[in-house]
């Protein structure tokens, strides 16, 4: 029998006790990996408190794979300490720590122009903070035996766009880069650090705004969470060795490599700028090049299969 892709390897995976996050916990049990099942348990919007979804999915890991191959953690990403104790929680238990997932969020969907304060902090808090205190928490770890894979989730609400999203915006757009300078910073150590932007449907994507309920369930019948799952555990898994600092995306069956911000048209003024010089020339010729207020739906124009 062929030697499973993460066998002997060590997973945190925040957000896992529902949706792509108790997706991946599955996925990545089955190809050998030992798991900390990470949720705090709340709704979507991050209220309360609940140790049963964590649980249940420690619960399925074991009957498939064995006493011990899962534990639960309802600490949240969102507190410093917190994370600290996640970390401890899989060195305490299985005394070393390979991979990171990324996956905990909420949402605090809301116009730009009714948004407030709490909604804003809220959200970045659980997605971009957690983020970094997960990650900054198992950083220590995966130095000393100079490896290590960071999977986070960023989505197209920030790489593309989304109505509503600022807060989920701006937070998912911040973890790519996040994860970008975690690849560089530490890709002398062969630490990884990949972004996946994930097409499932989730308790997420129910709080989209303006989406009928015929739109959410035909949504519902192409997206394929398990694919994603299935891309999270290959870049956590050594096969994946040689990506680092990326953004790749699952959609259905498909699978993509998001670009990466870099100069598409550049011009030149020997004698400098005015306003009145970019006006007249700088805007003629780079109109057709703008990027337009596109949303997800409207880039992704066909159907996944």
């Amino acid at each position: 029998m062929s030697r499973k892709m993460l066998e002997g390897k060590v997973a945190v995976v925040t957000g896992a006790g529902r949706g792509i996050g108790r997706a991946i916990a599955l996925v990545m049990a089955e190809n050998g990996a030992q798991i900390v099942v990470n949720d705090v348990g709340a709704a979507v919007t991050g209220e309360g408190q609940d140790a049963s979804p964590a649980q249940q999915v420690v619960a399925e890991i074991e009957a498939a794979h064995g006493q011990g191959a899962a534990i639960a953690n309802t600490d949240s990403v969102a507190e410093w300490e917190a994370a600290q104790r996640i970390v401890a929680a899989a060195i305490d238990r299985y005394g070393k720590l390979d991979i990171v997932v990324n996956n905990a969020g909420i949402l605090r969907d809301r116009m730009f122009h009714y948004m407030s304060p709490e909604e804003f902090d809220a959200v970045i808090k659980v997605h971009l903070y957690g983020a970094f205190h997960v990650s900054r928490a198992a950083i220590p770890h995966f130095r000393r035996q100079e490896s290590g894979a960071f999977v986070h989730m960023t989505s197209t609400s920030g790489l593309i766009g989304s109505i509503g999203q600022a807060n989920y915006a701006a937070a998912k757009l911040g973890i790519a880069g996040l994860s970008r300078s975690i690849a560089m910073d530490m890709q002398r150590y062969h630490i990884r650090s990949n972004c996946i932007g994930p097409h499932a449907f989730s308790r997420m994507i129910e709080t989209v705004p303006g989406q009928s309920e015929e739109q959410m369930a035909a949504r519902a019948a192409k997206t394929r969470p398990d694919q994603v799952a299935q891309l999270a555990a290959f870049l956590a898994s050594d096969a994946a060795a040689g990506i680092s600092g990326q953004i790749l995306g699952a959609r259905g069956n498909e699978m993509y490599l998001y670009s990466q911000p870099r100069p598409i048209r550049t011009m030149h003024s020997g004698d400098g700028w005015t306003v009145e010089k970019l006006a007249e020339r700088l805007l003629p010729a780079w109109q057709s090049s703008l990027t337009p207020l596109e949303r997800t739906r409207n880039v992704y124009s066909w159907d996944a299969i």
